[in-house]
Protein backbone atom coordinates (compact mmCIF):
# COMPACT_ATOMS: atom_id res chain seq x y z
CA UNK A 1 0.00 0.00 0.00
CA UNK A 2 1.40 3.37 -0.87
CA UNK A 3 0.38 6.42 1.07
CA UNK A 4 0.58 9.69 -0.77
CA UNK A 5 -0.78 13.00 0.39
CA UNK A 6 -1.68 16.23 -1.28
CA UNK A 7 -1.75 19.64 0.45
CA UNK A 8 -3.76 22.69 -0.53
CA UNK A 9 -3.14 25.95 1.36
CA UNK A 10 -5.64 28.79 1.54
CA UNK A 11 -5.53 32.04 3.52
CA UNK A 12 -8.67 33.43 5.08
CA UNK A 13 -9.48 37.09 5.76
CA UNK A 14 -8.17 36.87 9.34
CA UNK A 15 -4.63 36.16 8.14
CA UNK A 16 -4.68 32.44 9.02
CA UNK A 17 -3.50 29.83 6.56
CA UNK A 18 -5.55 26.65 6.41
CA UNK A 19 -3.77 23.60 5.10
CA UNK A 20 -6.05 20.92 3.71
CA UNK A 21 -4.37 17.54 3.57
CA UNK A 22 -5.86 14.74 1.54
CA UNK A 23 -4.43 11.29 2.01
CA UNK A 24 -4.84 8.82 -0.84
CA UNK A 25 -5.59 5.15 -0.31
CA UNK A 26 -5.45 5.45 3.45
CA UNK A 27 -9.09 5.92 4.37
CA UNK A 28 -8.25 8.84 6.70
CA UNK A 29 -10.60 11.76 7.14
CA UNK A 30 -9.53 15.23 6.04
CA UNK A 31 -8.49 17.44 8.96
CA UNK A 32 -7.81 21.13 8.37
CA UNK A 33 -4.77 22.54 10.17
CA UNK A 34 -4.46 26.16 11.25
CA UNK A 35 -1.06 27.68 10.64
CA UNK A 36 -0.11 31.33 11.32
CA UNK A 37 0.69 33.34 8.19
CA UNK A 38 3.50 35.34 9.79
CA UNK A 39 6.96 33.95 9.01
CA UNK A 40 8.00 34.06 12.70
CA UNK A 41 5.09 31.83 13.61
CA UNK A 42 5.27 32.52 17.35
CA UNK A 43 3.45 35.81 17.81
CA UNK A 44 0.42 36.52 19.94
CA UNK A 45 -3.01 36.04 18.47
CA UNK A 46 -4.73 39.34 17.77
CA UNK A 47 -8.42 39.51 18.69
CA UNK A 48 -10.76 40.39 15.84
CA UNK A 49 -11.72 43.66 17.52
CA UNK A 50 -8.16 44.95 17.27
CA UNK A 51 -7.16 43.56 13.88
CA UNK A 52 -8.52 46.51 11.90
CA UNK A 53 -7.18 49.17 14.26
CA UNK A 54 -3.55 48.08 14.06
CA UNK A 55 -2.84 49.41 10.60
CA UNK A 56 -5.30 52.29 10.57
CA UNK A 57 -3.82 55.79 10.41
CA UNK A 58 -4.99 58.15 13.15
CA UNK A 59 -5.07 61.86 12.44
CA UNK A 60 -3.50 63.53 15.46
CA UNK A 61 -5.40 66.73 14.78
CA UNK A 62 -8.84 65.12 14.84
CA UNK A 63 -11.37 65.66 17.61
CA UNK A 64 -11.71 61.92 18.16
CA UNK A 65 -7.96 61.57 18.73
CA UNK A 66 -7.93 64.57 21.08
CA UNK A 67 -10.86 63.13 23.11
CA UNK A 68 -9.19 59.74 23.38
CA UNK A 69 -5.94 61.36 24.53
CA UNK A 70 -7.78 63.46 27.15
CA UNK A 71 -9.61 60.38 28.48
CA UNK A 72 -6.36 58.45 28.56
CA UNK A 73 -4.54 61.29 30.34
CA UNK A 74 -7.31 61.49 32.95
CA UNK A 75 -7.20 57.72 33.45
CA UNK A 76 -3.42 57.81 33.88
CA UNK A 77 -3.68 60.70 36.34
CA UNK A 78 -6.38 58.86 38.32
CA UNK A 79 -4.32 55.66 38.36
CA UNK A 80 -1.21 57.48 39.59
CA UNK A 81 -3.18 59.28 42.33
CA UNK A 82 -4.70 55.97 43.42
CA UNK A 83 -1.26 54.37 43.54
CA UNK A 84 0.17 57.30 45.52
CA UNK A 85 -2.75 57.16 47.99
CA UNK A 86 -2.28 53.43 48.45
CA UNK A 87 1.43 53.96 49.21
CA UNK A 88 0.58 56.68 51.75
CA UNK A 89 -2.03 54.46 53.41
CA UNK A 90 0.47 51.62 53.63
CA UNK A 91 3.09 53.90 55.18
CA UNK A 92 0.57 55.20 57.71
CA UNK A 93 -0.42 51.64 58.63
CA UNK A 94 3.26 50.68 59.04
CA UNK A 95 3.77 53.60 61.44
CA UNK A 96 0.67 52.66 63.45
CA UNK A 97 1.87 49.07 63.75
CA UNK A 98 5.34 50.21 64.85
CA UNK A 99 3.81 52.37 67.61
CA UNK A 100 1.56 49.53 68.73
CA UNK A 101 4.52 47.16 68.75
CA UNK A 102 6.53 49.54 70.96
CA UNK A 103 3.60 49.84 73.40
CA UNK A 104 3.21 46.07 73.55
CA UNK A 105 6.93 45.55 74.12
CA UNK A 106 6.84 48.05 77.02
CA UNK A 107 3.84 46.20 78.45
CA UNK A 108 5.72 42.90 78.15
CA UNK A 109 8.65 44.35 80.10
CA UNK A 110 6.34 45.67 82.82
CA UNK A 111 4.46 42.38 83.13
CA UNK A 112 7.72 40.42 83.18
CA UNK A 113 8.99 42.56 86.09
CA UNK A 114 5.66 42.11 87.89
CA UNK A 115 5.83 38.35 87.38
CA UNK A 116 9.35 38.26 88.75
CA UNK A 117 8.34 40.17 91.90
CA UNK A 118 5.32 37.93 92.46
CA UNK A 119 7.45 34.81 91.97
CA UNK A 120 9.95 36.05 94.55
CA UNK A 121 7.14 36.80 97.03
CA UNK A 122 5.61 33.39 96.46
CA UNK A 123 8.91 31.57 96.91
CA UNK A 124 9.70 33.56 100.07
CA UNK A 125 6.27 32.75 101.47
CA UNK A 126 6.66 29.08 100.51
CA UNK A 127 10.04 28.86 102.29
CA UNK A 128 8.66 30.55 105.41
CA UNK A 129 5.68 28.23 105.39
CA UNK A 130 7.90 25.18 104.97
CA UNK A 131 10.14 26.30 107.85
CA UNK A 132 7.14 26.67 110.18
CA UNK A 133 5.49 23.36 109.24
CA UNK A 134 7.07 20.22 110.69
CA UNK A 135 7.24 16.97 108.80
CA UNK A 136 4.23 14.71 109.36
CA UNK A 137 5.99 11.74 111.07
CA UNK A 138 7.74 13.60 113.85
CA UNK A 139 6.06 14.83 116.98
CA UNK A 140 7.73 17.10 119.40
CA UNK A 141 6.58 17.64 122.90
CA UNK A 142 6.38 21.17 123.83
CA UNK A 143 5.55 22.40 127.20
CA UNK A 144 2.89 24.94 127.37
CA UNK A 145 3.42 27.22 130.36
CA UNK A 146 -0.29 27.61 130.81
CA UNK A 147 -0.87 23.83 130.99
CA UNK A 148 2.17 23.01 133.13
CA UNK A 149 0.46 24.06 136.35
CA UNK A 150 -2.39 21.62 136.11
Amino acid sequence: MSKTSQQNTTTDAGGVSVIHTQAHSSGLQQVPQLVPVSPGGGGKAVPPSKQGKKNSFVDRNSDEYRQRRERNNMAVKKSRLKSKQKAQDTLQRVNQLKEENERLEAKIKLLTKELSVLKDLFLEHAHNFADNVQPAGTETTTTNPENSGQ
